[in-house]
């Protein structure tokens, strides 16, 4: 019977604590992402130039009710452009692996 080495129990373990998150936030009714076309990017700007207008304006002469209604709004804003945003993100433990394997094979 072969013996499994501390390593490649290191290399096991390391690769399903990095698989295991991944699948469990998969929601399959989550709509695939979308990419930026030249709409989408009108409405950023338009909502970016928004935030700046909500910035730049005078609130002191605004009652609370609508001070209250424009923080809403810019958090709204931020949201929708957090969630706009597409990008690649690498866990810590899949960069462990990363390193063990570019180590392995170097």
């Amino acid at each position: 019977m072969k013996t499994i080495s501390k390593f490649q129990v290191l290399l096991l373990t390391l690769s399903m604590a990095t698989v295991v998150p991944t699948f469990a936030n998969n929601n399959p009714n989550e709509k695939a992402p979308i990419t930026n076309t030249v709409d989408e990017k009108a409405k950023v700007d338009a909502m970016i130039n928004r935030i700046k207008e909500i910035r730049d304006m005078d609130k002191s002469d605004l009652s609370r009710a609508e001070r209250k209604a424009l923080r809403k709004e810019v958090k709204d804003i931020k949201a929708t452009l957090k969630a706009s945003n597409n990008g690649v993100y690498l866990s810590v433990g899949a960069i462990i692996i990363i390193i063990l394997l570019l180590i392995l094979i170097l």
